[in-house]
């Protein structure tokens, strides 16, 4: 079911995390993102908008980390519902789709709900001091329309962030499907 993403109001503090790497060892922390610019990606294996856009996504990622921005993925979907979205199939996901990124695993599903999260992908920007400076989408394109894949809202978000321009005033909300919540565990 396709939704769109909650909506942030600019400023709103970055909630702080440690999640592990999906079916890797190792950890990842807000804390190696400190002083930096950091965006958080809520993705996923199987859904059809993060795969649209998943080939675009990792060579821009690519580009806005040499502009010295982190970024981190996280999956939070429910594994048992979704198996296709269980941690040890995310290294290859991670691969196919050519993330540079960390992509980590959200299994109590407690970092989505601090972010507020609620669709993947749903593409949260932070400033050098953890201030949310964009919450929006990719770009206008869709699975089903004829809309290239460009990244072009986010990249100019970024190049804006990266240059000192106040924060984009007209946002689209990021656009995709639901986060798939663990029965009993759907945020109030």
């Amino acid at each position: 079911m396709a939704m769109t993403g909650h909506d942030l109001p600019l400023g709103t503090p970055l909630p702080s995390f440690r999640l592990p790497l999906g079916g890797k060892r190792g950890e990842w922390s807000t804390s190696e993102a400190a002083g930096r610019p950091l965006l958080v990606l809520f993705l996923c294996n199987h859904c059809p908008y993060v795969l649209h856009i998943s080939a675009k996504l990792g060579e821009l990622a690519r580009k806005w980390q040499e502009q010295g921005v982190v970024v981190v993925g996280i999956n939070s979907n429910d594994p048992k519902t979704y198996p296709e979205d269980a941690p040890e199939k995310m290294p290859a996901e991670a691969l196919r789709a050519g993330y540079t990124f960390p992509y980590l695993f959200d299994e109590d599903q407690s970092v989505a709900k601090a972010f507020r999260a609620a669709c993947t992908p749903d593409i949260f920007l932070f400033d050098a001091e953890g201030k949310l400076y964009y919450h929006g989408q990719f770009d206008g394109a869709r699975p089903k329309n004829d809309l290239p894949v460009t990244g072009a809202d986010l990249d100019e978000a970024i190049q804006g962030l990266l240059t000192g321009r106040p924060a984009p005033g007209n946002v689209h909300a990021c656009m995709g499907c639901s986060i798939k919540w663990r029965p009993g565990n759907e945020p109030a």
